[in-house]
């Protein structure tokens, strides 16, 4: 959301909306002077130098950022720092396609809801497929539990994030923001044309199981007024799923060390910036991204979160590491043929990533690949049980 902004008083949306052209300069200088920001570019920009001095490194990093801020003065002009990046980033996936977007108007302004399997990746993608096509790209949904640091959030709102507030004391507090999230998400899209990105649950789906959470879908209708049904904003969203699907996971031996440790598990203080940066730039063999068809009109909130998971079922392409996995972890050959994508890695490379990791948390390792598989080999899916508390996505 590039326009310009109202005052914070007249605008109800500042503390969670994307910078604007007219913040982008302030914002730019203020990240331009960060130490912490300034560190990180020297590890991805300088890595062999900052291996010997990490110090010197930054010092390099630091000039780097004041001689590129001196060119930005807008939102695009950080996305086209960006951009290329994120292409070249991209490209090293072993092979990347995308199906059903000839189907769709893309220019029509709508909300997708995508899986969640990575926390940058997932949207990063679509907009690549987006931005090949020549249309405009998605705004993306950020969880606040992942802006540790302001200059983070700097960033993400730069590049035209919108902050879901998920760190706040009480239900009514949780409430308000629910209900201030739905109003943004239906303004961008009725008023402001503008696309929108949000996960189809909070947080990622680690064990392999692509489940709407029906209160993600119930806080989009939390816009409507008295004279509105759930049904028909949901109605003007025009929800379009989006199944994303890897051949490896970059985080797998993480998620499956979250899993083995279950409910007890305290992620340390920045492990989601270690799980972002890992995510990016991990193996992840072959990626394949299926732009759904958009919900039929006038579906409850149980309908639509039953169509979407139907949709992340039917569309989600399997590759022969989830075969293996489900091989592996049943020890017996499918019970039914499945169509799946020979991939791009070996059965001996796959081998040697689940040996790398601990004997614990083998099982929860080959889970996470076969559940797919499991789901694909019984596609119906049971009727949703609605929460009554608004929820979040990312």
């Amino acid at each position: 959301m590039t326009e310009e902004s109202s005052s914070p008083i007249e605008d109800p949306f500042s503390e969670i909306r994307p910078y604007s052209n007219t913040e982008a300069p302030k914002v730019i200088g203020r990240l331009a002077r960060n130490g912490e920001l300034a560190e990180t570019v020297a590890l991805w920009k300088f890595p062999r130098l900052s291996r010997l001095s990490l110090a010197v490194a930054s010092a390099f990093a630091r000039i780097w950022l004041l001689v590129v801020a001196r060119r930005l003065s807008t939102v695009e002009d950080l996305q086209n720092v960006i951009a290329p990046n994120l292409s070249r980033m991209i490209k090293k996936t072993s092979r990347f396609s995308a199906s059903g977007m000839t189907e769709l108007d893309l220019r029509m302004p709508r909300v997708y809801v995508g899986n969640h399997r990575d926390i940058v990746m997932d949207p990063a993608y679509a907009n690549y497929a987006l931005h090949r096509s020549t249309v405009r790209t998605l705004s993306v949904a950020i969880g606040d539990n992942l802006l540790s640091k302001p200059w983070i959030a700097d960033l993400m709102r730069l590049n035209r994030s919108f902050i879901v507030k998920r760190n706040l004391p009480g239900p009514r507090a949780l409430l308000a923001a629910a209900k201030l999230l739905s109003a943004y998400i239906r303004e961008s899209v009725e008023i402001s044309d503008n696309p929108i990105w949000i996960a189809h649950r909070e947080g990622r789906a680690k064990d392999g199981r692509d489940l709407t959470e029906p209160a993600v879908i119930k806080m989009l209708t939390l816009s409507r007024d008295r004279e509105e049904s759930p049904e028909s904003i949901l109605d003007m969203l025009k929800i379009v799923p989006l199944v994303i699907s890897y051949e490896l996971d970059p985080c797998d031996a993480m998620k499956a060390a979250e899993l083995n440790a279950g409910v007890g598990y305290t992620k340390s203080e920045f492990e989601d910036i270690t799980s972002i940066a890992t995510g990016i730039i991990g193996q992840k063999g072959c990626v394949h991204l299926h732009f759904g068809t958009p919900l039929e009109t006038q579906l409850s909130v149980a309908e639509a979160v039953k169509a979407i998971d139907q949709q992340m079922v039917e569309h989600y392409r399997l590759y022969q590491t989830n075969i293996w996995a489900w091989q592996w972890l049943h020890g017996a050959a499918l019970p039914h043929d499945l169509q799946y994508d020979a991939g791009s890695i070996s059965e001996a490379d796959f081998r040697a990533r689940f040996n790398a990791i601990p004997d614990e948390h083998q099982q929860w390792f080959l889970t996470m690949y076969a559940n797919p598989v499991s789901r694909a080999l019984d596609i119906t899916v049971p009727d949703a049980e609605v929460d009554p508390k608004p929820g979040n996505p990312m």
